[in-house]
């Protein structure tokens, strides 16, 4: 699953290059499309999870690139491929995060933290571009690796994501400004340093209200009252 996300990602990133609005959508309409049929594999819990993902993502898109402008696609749109695009990616930071090989080389997790430190690192002290939310996100990263349920899906979310960051700024599909516009004096790196650290803010969101929506599904429906019994 992981190398039909990253093979799909690449695919959709460099077709958009010199994409139309319309050939946009279509591939839109093809990573729902990716999604829904991957989707079908997997337990109503993961559904769950995965939907609740997609739909934090797609607040998140609207409001910081389609709002605020933290970050501009090519169009200065939200591609249609981008909501369901983060359910793909959130699909294979779990299988990532439940593989047998990344349980037996438990090595990988704390390699993954140190990366995840010298970029944040570099970014700070040596890019030439400051990048003071990357460092943040990367703390963010680093706290849920020590206090969250998660932390081999953390480290699958910082292989794919940094993946997909790295490749959609160097193609053009989207560029984050060098602050952040609400204050002015967040400096942002293209792409910010930790960006995975943002997935794991969707991964707890999927984690908390998963559960709830479960048991919602699973109440028994109220029984009506017939009439002789009111």
């Amino acid at each position: 699953m992981p190398a039909v996300v990253v093979l799909w990602v690449g695919a959709v990133l460099g077709l958009d290059t010199g994409a139309s609005l319309t050939q946009q959508r279509l591939l839109g309409l093809g990573t729902w499309a990716l999604l829904l049929l991957m989707l079908r594999r997997e337990s109503t819990e993961t559904r769950i999870q995965v939907a609740v993902v997609v739909a934090f993502a797609s607040v998140v898109e609207y409001v910081f690139a389609g709002w605020l402008g933290v970050y501009v696609y090519r169009l200065h749109n939200v591609p249609w491929f981008v909501p369901p695009g983060h359910g793909l990616v959130y699909l294979g930071a779990l299988a990532i995060g439940r593989s047998a090989w990344l349980h037996r080389n438990r090595w990988l997790v704390p390699l993954t933290l140190v990366a995840v430190g010298g970029w944040a690192v570099w970014g700070l002290f040596l890019s030439p571009t400051l990048d003071v939310l990357g460092a943040f996100w990367a703390v963010c990263l680093f706290g849920f690796s020590r206090w969250g349920l998660s932390r081999s899906v953390y480290c699958g979310a910082f292989l794919i994501v940094s993946y997909l960051e790295i490749t959609g700024t160097s193609l053009g599909t989207w560029a984050w400004q060098q602050h952040d516009p609400l204050t002015g004096w967040i400096a942002i790196g293209n792409p910010p340093s930790g960006a995975a650290g943002g997935y794991a803010w969707f991964d707890a969101a999927a984690l908390a209200l998963t559960p709830r929506i479960l048991a919602r599904r699973r109440a028994p429906a109220p029984v009506a009252l017939s009439a002789d019994r009111a």
